[in-house]
């Protein structure tokens, strides 16, 4: 049965709706819509200029019209007045076939006709920091190992409790939040879910932080390197399949290694062997090569991969086992589309299924320390433009996401890219200017 907006509006007290996409470049785009207008708004859809954002469109093209999914409201716990809806982008009588939310749900779609649902969960992290972006917001936040801090975590108390008690507020049932390895970093988790939703929540989840953070006269920013001394924001995604029905995890056996069964192997087979076609999709700007290739931080680890690789319980590599039945894919940053992220592992890891891919060895070593010429193990992309030509070419992305997303994201970061090698850094000036 259909929720009928209008009806939950005055039932709920909702008195605006934000009828929201994500673009792109992840950036989240929106109407605010009286309650009075949703049921035309439901039916119809709220109209875009689809140039005016992140998506491959020209201003000829027609009205792009976002038709809010119900099922996705969500009433913003710190503005309970508004209802938050995720939306599908439509133009011309169809879906837009490059939207985010629709290239995931092409996937979702595809998994269940194999009798699959794939279920994850992410972990967000952040930086606190000063409005102007300068510097983290607490002075006194200065240790060389941070993590855990419990005195740098509840100077944050307020803003970190009233982000956590929205998620209570919206049933996401968040079990910890912490601070992480950065000064000024912290991390919250709530549980996972079937992957539309994951992405849904993720989506919101980041709009929830920064709103807060302002509200409270800070700046929450999930920017893959915000300071170089420092651990940068990842985004590592938990995932496993189960069965249509979304009660039996398909990756779990008891007998199997490490508490994984061959399907499970294969699925990872295919998130290894695409893994430096989907890094512009997982690490999708110049910063984001920042945080992959970064010298040692303050803390003495980056945390982040540079290597292909898998391992059990092991911080060092690429994906992570760290129980039975799910793995731990630690390559995503901050900035990943949270769309894009969730369609990329089921597209490659359902490639991998199909095509028995074998994920090769795993390796219980410290790959920090004893990683480097090791046989067989490739290394991810050094900057977003080698990214950005190995996802163009990628023949199994274009296959399972479909070639008009990969036109519209590949043309859309080669113009991104070209703009950042149009800036001239003060490095160059330093370093170059009496040659």
């Amino acid at each position: 049965m259909t929720i009928d907006l209008q009806k939950v509006a005055k039932e709920r007290g909702i008195k605006y709706f934000l009828i929201s996409f994500v673009d792109l470049f992840g950036g989240l785009r929106a109407k605010l819509v009286p309650a009075p207008a949703i049921g035309a708004m439901q039916r119809d859809g709220a109209g875009f200029a689809g140039f005016a954002t992140w998506l491959d469109m020209t201003p000829a093209h027609p009205d792009m019209f976002a038709r809010p999914d119900p099922d996705s409201l969500m009433q913003l716990p710190w503005k309970p007045e508004v209802g938050w809806l995720a939306s599908d982008l439509w133009m011309d009588g169809k879906e837009v076939e490059a939207s985010p939310r629709a290239v995931l749900k092409r996937m979702v779609a595809a998994a269940a006709k194999q009798g699959y649902r794939m279920k994850s969960g992410v972990e967000c992290e952040f930086h606190l920091i000063s409005p102007d972006g300068k510097a983290i917001s607490d002075v006194a936040d200065t240790q060389d190992k941070p993590c855990y801090d419990q005195l740098a975590l509840m100077r944050r108390y307020d803003v970190i409790t009233e982000i956590c008690d929205g998620m209570i507020a919206l049933g996401w049932k968040p079990y910890q939040n912490d601070h992480e390895d950065s000064n000024g970093q912290f991390e919250m988790n709530w549980e996972y879910d079937d992957c539309l939703l994951t992405a849904d929540r993720h989506a919101l989840f980041k709009y929830m932080a920064k709103s807060i953070a302002e509200k409270h006269g800070l700046r929450a920013t999930f920017m893959p390197k915000p300071f170089m001394h420092l651990t940068g924001n990842g985004c590592h995604v938990h995932f496993s399949l189960w069965d249509k029905s979304g009660k039996t995890n398909l990756f779990h056996d008891a007998k199997g290694e490490l508490g994984l069964s061959k399907l499970a192997y294969g699925f990872l087979g295919g998130v290894m062997h695409s893994a430096e076609a989907t890094c512009a999709i997982t690490n999708p700007t110049v910063n984001s090569f920042k945080r992959i290739n970064a010298a040692r931080t303050l803390s003495g680890a980056t945390w982040s991969p540079n290597t292909i690789s898998y391992t059990g319980n092991n911080r060092t590599h690429m994906v992570r086992i760290p129980d039975a039945g799910r793995f731990e894919l630690r390559l995503p940053d901050g900035a990943v589309n949270p769309y894009l992220l969730q369609a990329a592992v089921l597209a490659t890891g359902l490639d991998g299924i199909a095509n028995k891919r074998d994920p090769g060895q795993r390796l219980d070593i410290n790959m920090y320390e004893n990683g480097q010429g090791r046989k067989n193990v490739r290394r991810l992309p050094l900057d977003l433009i080698d990214a950005i030509r190995l996802t163009d070419k990628s023949k199994i992305l274009r296959a399972q996401l479909g070639d008009a997303f990969i036109d519209s994201y590949v043309k859309l970061k080669h113009d991104e890219w070209r703009s950042y090698a149009r800036h001239l850094s003060a490095w160059e000036t330093a370093n170059t200017l009496d040659c």
